[in-house]
């Protein structure tokens, strides 16, 4: 079935029955208590199972569907009837949701699985991961939550906006997080099974999404948006189509650059686009050469960062083995993958993302397009980071270094790290930077004058009169010490180090 639960009524019953299980992210959590639920989430399944097994007559519904959905077993068909009042196992089965397993039993077709983000519960939509059926997945298999995905969720700026962009929806989770706090979300994507899938999710939380057809931007053509987001199938390859949800069709990273070069034409002044990228690195290259080429001319401002570096083995590696494929067949499809990487000299793909914003009206101001690597695990993309960045962007636009002299500035909670070796008067400094923990990129080298004005700024005096106190101290000019400090200062503030006292 290309198009499940197209029938809004069996969704309603569903929508019921699972709310009547408690099948919530909190729920599911009781029921397999923290050392199985923490054992779950890292992939270990049969600890997960075993809790499903031992729960009370009441539990049972939810057992069931944990059991069904999230652990791909083969459940009874009196279970699955028990857990199902309303909705029933025939309108479950003509629906797309399960399909017979045996006599008795049904197995699950679809992945419906619980979702909060810290505030709300939902429930979404997609087809059952390879690992939990047999062969490979469909051609039009509708990708679950994944590591991209949530990556893309917790980095999206979550302040109010008008009309949003979801390109690629595949299942939903980006517009169901863009559902609230947008007043309209279009979301598209090249594939129907997709589409139906995504409208699922959007009826199942009580949401309505204006679901679209057709390749980038061609569905919202001459249109724009206040917010843009985008995970799509930007897999690195040779053209093929196998996956839709991986594969796109275009050789290389021809995806991510045509997104690029076009995503401006449909941003509101002020707007904002967050796309997960790949991109091609080639032998002797530096990779923001490549990605700079794509905003070449855009007139966008940008933040570009590269979270990891694969080379051609384990790139190849990590898509082969997500797709169920026969390890021969995986093979083939890798020794071939592999060749045109050998044959295009490239030396691995990075993988990131990219930020842009569109000018506001009468802004009248260069561009800023701020490539970087940052690979810290702690070092994520969050909402607010991604618009805190550009907040000190403007920030340091609009203020002049003599305003900023003016200025009483403080220090963010940091830490001063330094590297020291041993010598012959005992430890001597070799190196010494401030970092802003769990800021991404949030690290500036320091010497001894800068660490100094760093924990000289509490918000108290103006930077200008630290720089006089400092040139004093160290029996130099006051106007050369503040002339030679300003890069570093507005480096700080730029990373979120230092900031206007209010």
């Amino acid at each position: 079935m290309s198009r499940p639960l197209s029938d809004p009524s069996v969704l309603d019953t569903l929508a019921a029955d699972l709310a009547a299980a408690q099948y919530t992210t909190d729920g599911v959590g009781e029921l397999l208590g923290a050392d199985a639920g923490g054992a779950f989430s890292r992939g270990l399944w049969w600890s997960a199972l075993r809790a499903t097994e031992r729960t009370s007559a009441d539990a049972q519904p939810l057992a069931t569907l944990v059991r069904l959905f999230l652990l791909g077993a083969d459940e009874p068909r009196d279970r699955v009837a028990a857990a199902f009042p309303k909705t029933g196992v025939d309108a479950l089965i003509a629906a797309g949701v399960v399909q017979p397993a045996g006599p008795d039993s049904v197995a699950a077709v679809l992945d419906i699985r619980p979702h909060s983000d810290g505030a709300r519960d939902f429930l979404v939509v997609s087809d059952q991961d390879a690992a939990l059926r047999p062969g490979p997945v469909r051609h039009d298999h509708v990708l679950g939550i994944g590591g991209a995905s949530i990556s893309l969720a917790h980095a999206v700026i979550r302040s109010h906006a008008g009309r949003a962009l979801d390109v690629g929806t595949g299942c939903g989770i980006q517009a169901l997080h863009l559902a609230g706090h947008c007043d309209e979300v279009v979301a598209t994507d090249t594939n129907d099974r997709a589409l139906a899938l995504a409208a699922a999710t959007a009826r199942l939380n009580g949401m309505s999404w204006d679901l679209r057809s057709g390749s980038l931007f061609d569905p919202v053509a001459g249109e724009r948006f206040d917010l843009i987001v985008s995970n799509p199938p930007f897999v690195v390859g040779v053209g093929d189509l196998d996956y839709i949800y991986r594969d796109s069709g275009m050789v290389g990273d021809v995806l991510c650059e045509s997104m690029i070069r076009q995503v401006g034409e449909h941003l509101e002044p002020g707007g904002t686009a967050q796309i997960m990228a790949n991109w091609i690195v080639r032998d002797e290259q530096d990779w923001r050469e490549r990605v700079q080429g794509w905003l070449e001319g855009s007139g966008l401002h940008a933040w570009v960062v590269q979270r990891e570096f694969a080379d051609p083995i384990s790139y190849v590696s990590l898509w082969t083995s997500d797709a169920g494929e026969l390890p021969e067949d995986a093979a083939r499809r890798g020794g071939r993958w592999l060749d045109w990487f050998d044959a295009e000299g490239i030396a691995g793909v990075g993988m990131g993302m990219v930020v842009v914003r569109a000018p506001r009206r009468g802004e009248g101001r260069v561009p800023e397009q701020i490539l970087e690597e940052i690979t810290g695990a702690d070092e994520q993309l969050t909402g607010p980071e991604v618009e805190a960045f550009f907040a000190r962007r403007d920030y340091l636009h609009h203020t002049s270094d003599d305003q900023l002299l003016a200025t009483r500035l403080t220090t963010a909670p940091v830490f001063l790290d330094e590297q020291s070796l041993p010598g012959p008067d005992g430890w001597q400094t070799v190196g010494a930077a401030v970092r802003r923990p769990g800021g991404p990129g949030a690290v500036i080298g320091v010497d001894e004058v800068s660490r100094a004005l760093f924990a000289g700024c509490r918000g108290e005096v103006p930077l200008g009169m630290l720089v006089e106190l400092l040139a004093a101290h160290h029996g130099v000019d006051a106007d050369a010490l503040a002339t030679a400090a300003m890069p570093v200062v507005r480096e700080a503030i730029g990373r979120g180090i230092l900031y206007e006292a209010r």
